[in-house]
């Protein structure tokens, strides 16, 4: 990647209240050292860093995050103000410490559920159904009102994988004005929905399969806007219900905004160390629209904000300037350079790291040591979680050559503070998932404290907390805010954060070289399949973003 100092940010505007990063020209020394080796035996940086990266300066930085949601609608969602707020502020402490950080601007797909939908059978028999028991609105659905009658597209209401609506003959005779009823499978919902709308449709319902497994009321995405009417997954028996007798007549609703909009990934990298041979760390900055996403992932944006800040201080100086790094007189601690990453719409399917990472070329990935990831490290029932980077445990993907040795790194962490910890799978929904497929193979890892996933009573024995509750109970909800994180994982995580980031920023020698013969890393369209394979068996329900279901 080129050195992200002589980049010029975006300027932004929210609420009325504009503020531009503009990054200055400058030249950085980088200190010589061997690729990946220590150049200071004498000094130690993960120990120095650890013991400067407290709870109390992230905590600081979650007020911060708490105050712009308040002000903002309640959320600090991608594509609103109150996520733009939180760029800027992060861009303004950035700069503040010596950073030339880049805002990286992408077109992303928006969508937001105003209200609830609704949905209800008149004739012949009244029934009023809810969500999402029975019905989830669509992502991407459109907005609107029908009402009429339903007509069934190339179905019978039996169980069976079929291709109801997947061509636009099953519409041949569809009656314009009607409400489609068709059945998931063959193909992808977006296709559906589609059809049905180009052959006149007034709302779409598209019931479960009723296969094993896929019997129940499910969300769904569309895949893009571009949708004019309410679109709904039910369940199987929804289906059935409403196929049975003919001449059924519905009502449908949907309240949403669905469209393309502007959002932003911030980086920024130190001025010294080796700039062919980077340390990435990243978090994602978006919150969903429920709520403020102090947890999720105010928590690891935050932790990654108040490394960066420490770590500058033992940054090398920018001789232009006359800057010096605080603490150590400018001298550059640092063997490879390190680059922080703050990711936007990672909610709707890790759309900012996916385009930052397909913004690369060879060239710029081959620079990249490691990728290390931090979402929710907060949790208020939390497990100390760690990325199984050999997949030993199963459930998830093998990591590239050298994942498996940064999760030893934190398992060796964890181990001598007397802290257990333990495997979770790389199931695809987080940001590392990008930096791991077929092409990319940068090993990867980092840590998580658990989402909806409900902690167990062998974990409740280790970790304290209640067994048979949700590691964090507001996951994806209102009450994710200031409230919801917990300060002893806060300050357990980020010692076990800073250590790595400080570790690799030393050196990277033998990463990877005692690792197995890695396997055949997953395409793009594997690892979508994955995830959507990795949903439906619930193969790892601690921690479900929102890259939804496509067909």
């Amino acid at each position: 990647m080129p050195a992200l100092a002589v980049t010029t940010a975006a300027a932004l505007v929210a609420g009325g209240v504009g503020f531009t990063a503009n990054a200055d020209d400058t030249s950085t020394t980088v200190q010589t050292a061997e690729r990946g080796k220590p150049k200071d035996k004498g000094f130690d940086l993960p120990k120095q860093l650890t013991k400067r990266v407290k709870a109390e300066g992230i905590n600081e930085h979650l007020d911060k995050l708490q105050e712009i949601a308040d002000k903002f609608d309640g959320n600090r969602a991608s594509g609103t103000p109150g996520y733009n707020a939180s760029v800027r502020y992060l861009v303004r402490t950035l700069k503040r410490a010596g950073y030339s950080p880049e805002v990286q601007a992408f077109e992303f797909p928006y969508f937001v559920e105003n209200a609830p939908a609704t949905l209800a059978q008149t004739a012949p028999d009244a029934t009023t159904y809810t969500t999402p028991d029975d019905f989830s609105t669509m992502t991407y659905s459109g907005s609107g009102e029908a009402s009429g009658a339903l007509q069934a597209v190339d179905t019978t209401a039996t169980a069976g994988a079929g291709t109801s609506g997947c061509e636009a003959e099953d519409f041949t005779d569809f009656v314009a004005g009607s409400i489609a009823l068709i059945q998931r499978g063959g193909c992808a919902f977006g296709v559906k929905a589609l059809n049905a709308q180009d052959a006149g449709a007034t709302g779409v319902i598209i019931f479960n399969s009723g296969t094993e497994g896929n019997t129940a009321s499910f969300a769904g995405t569309l895949g893009q806007p571009g949708y004019e009417i309410p679109v709904v997954g039910t369940s199987f028996a929804v289906g059935q219900d409403l196929y049975d007798p003919a001449g059924t007549e519905v009502t449908l609703s949907a309240d949403t905004t669905s469209e393309l909009r502007e959002t932003f990934n911030v980086l920024a990298e130190t001025r010294g160390g080796d700039k062919d041979n980077v340390v990435m760390v990243g978090s994602h900055l978006d919150s969903v629209p429920e709520g403020p996403g102090i947890n999720d992932n105010g928590s690891g944006s935050g932790s990654i904000l108040e490394t960066a800040l420490k770590l500058a201080k033992f940054d090398a100086k920018d001789k232009k300037k006359g800057k010096k790094g605080k603490g150590n007189k400018g001298k550059g601690r640092l063997t490879n350079q390190v680059r922080f990453a703050w990711w936007g719409a990672e909610e709707l399917g890790l759309l900012g790291s996916e385009h930052y990472v397909a913004e690369l070329s060879q060239e710029e990935i081959d620079e990249i040591a490691l990728y290390l990831n931090f979402d929710m490290v907060g949790s208020p029932n939390y497990v100390r979680f760690v990325y199984d980077g050999d997949n030993s445990e199963g459930g998830g993907a093998v990591g590239p050559a050298g994942s498996d040795d940064i999760e030893a790194m934190f398992n060796d962490y964890f181990a001598s503070v007397d802290l257990p910890a333990e495997a979770t799978p790389f199931s695809g929904r987080s940001d590392y998932g990008p930096f791991i497929v077929e092409g990319v193979d940068i090993p990867s890892g980092g840590l998580f404290t658990g989402a909806e996933g409900v902690k167990t009573e062998e974990q409740a024995e280790i970790y304290g907390g209640t067994a048979g509750e949700a590691y964090d109970p507001c996951y994806h909800q209102e009450c994710d805010d200031r409230d919801n994180v917990s300060s002893d994982a806060i300050e357990e995580m980020s010692g076990a954060i800073a250590h790595a980031v400080a570790t690799y920023a030393v050196s990277t020698e033998g990463l990877g070289e005692g690792s197995p013969a890695p396997e055949p890393r997953p395409s793009g369209s594997e690892r979508k399949a994955a995830q959507e394979a990795a949903r439906n068996a619930e193969l790892h329900p601690a921690h479900d973003h929102r890259d939804e279901l496509r067909r």
